[in-house]
């Protein structure tokens, strides 16, 4: 809708907006006028009038937040009757991550995106690739989650591919793996042999569900990324560490996805090398 209008054409607009959205309320005349601060003639007036005069700015914000809606839509300035804050909230979501309490969420989103494509940065090695052992080594320190959570959830993920509802593109930079299997770093202290069946266990994951699973590795000094989730069109997830937050607008998803396209364009790794560069990690372990 245009935001030009005449200023009999808006004042028109404003009335009907206001009878709209006084409807669809438990509020009548007199107590929106309580709320707004005004006589219920005056709320009469606005309502059935046909004056080509619009209220001061006073009643119109005081209007909009009795009724639940924005100035801006009784205005006629926009065609989305939601405030400001409510938009934002519907579009952006941050929610705990305390690495336990989220899993059962994670696997709902999982779920809600099924037959979508699936993109993923994980911050480590993803848990749905990773050994029972190394889920135990990895959580035992963990004070919100056990490694028995930690397996359950990670065989969930794992069932929905074993499912065939959704392919799934994970990307992870390729210090990620060299430092795993030197077990520096965030690995420092990990068995061989842990290191060892960990490589073992993507190789055959990798090859039971390519090309329904595809991983690239990517240069972190060339392209920089945090952990993403990105569910097909639905929402795009950012891990900070302890929370996640997800966008659901169109522009922000589009622009996430956008970012991990451009590391699957650049991975120094594609799939199909994946194999061959896992296989030259696991001969250097000792």
């Amino acid at each position: 809708m245009p935001n030009k209008l005449d200023k009999r054409d808006r004042a028109v607009l404003f009335r009907q907006r206001l009878t709209q959205a006084l409807s669809l309320t438990a509020l009548n005349r007199s107590s929106l006028a309580l709320a707004v601060g005004v006589d219920r003639s005056t709320i009469s007036q606005l309502l059935s009038g046909d004056s080509p005069r619009l209220p001061n700015a006073q009643v119109v914000a005081e209007s909009a937040s009795a009724l639940g809606v924005s100035a801006d839509w009784l205005l006629g300035l926009t065609d989305r009757p939601e405030r400001t804050a409510d938009l934002l909230a519907a579009t952006v979501q941050m929610t705990a991550a305390p690495r336990a309490m989220v899993d059962e969420q994670i696997l709902a989103w999982h779920q809600a995106a099924a037959g979508y494509k699936i993109c993923h940065v994980p911050a480590t090695i993803p848990d749905v690739l990773k050994t029972h052992e190394m889920l135990r080594w990895e959580y035992a320190p963990q004070l919100a989650r056990t490694a028995r959570q930690a397996i359950g959830a990670a065989e969930d993920r794992l069932q929905l591919m074993r499912d065939d509802l959704s392919d799934f593109e994970i990307a992870m930079p390729v210090t990620e793996l060299t430092s795993f299997a030197r077990a520096e770093g965030y690995y420092h202290g990990l068995p061989a042999a842990h290191r060892i069946n960990q490589i073992d266990r993507i190789l055959e994951l990798h090859e039971q569900f390519y090309p329904k699973l595809r991983i690239y590795l990517f240069d972190s000094k060339k392209l920089f990324s945090a952990p993403i989730t990105v569910f097909g069109p639905l929402q795009a997830v950012i891990y900070l560490g302890q929370s996640y937050l997800a966008f659901r607008d169109k522009e922000r998803v589009d622009s996430i996805r956008n970012h991990f396209d451009s590391l699957v364009r650049e991975s120094e790794f594609d799939s199909r090398q994946l194999p061959k560069h896992l296989e030259i990690l696991r001969k250097n372990i000792h």
